[in-house]
């Protein structure tokens, strides 16, 4: 499947699945990806992911980054900083460097910090 290619306001490549978008299977990016649809599989990513949100997600998440803004429904590994928003309804096991999470914020599940 290939996605939809975008830059962002500095210029730098990210890969968007838009509202509307409905993936089953396993996404691999190496960029930046933002997902505003539906993924149902495993999402690994190189750097950031970003769930949108209107976004629902439906297994697991690996990556370096991540900010929750919409629904998140498996476990998810982040190296670095995993930023939940007060939008953000999350359940799961989370592996994290570091975790934000904002008022509001629904964390049903467990976190460990490495």
């Amino acid at each position: 499947m290939k996605s939809h290619k975008d830059s962002n306001s500095l210029g730098v490549a990210h890969n968007a699945l838009a509202l509307g978008t409905i993936v089953k299977g396993n996404i691999h990016a190496e960029e930046d990806l933002r997902i505003d649809g539906k993924v149902e599989g495993l999402i690994e990513c190189a750097g950031k992911v970003v769930v949108g949100p209107q976004a629902e997600i439906t297994g697991d998440i690996h990556c370096s980054n991540a900010d929750l803004i919409g629904r998140v429904n498996g476990n998810l590994m982040i190296k670095e900083t995993l930023s939940m928003k007060s939008t953000c309804v999350f359940t799961g096991d989370v592996v994290a460097g570091s975790l934000e999470i904002e008022p509001g914020t629904i964390f049903n599940g467990t976190c460990k910090m490495q």
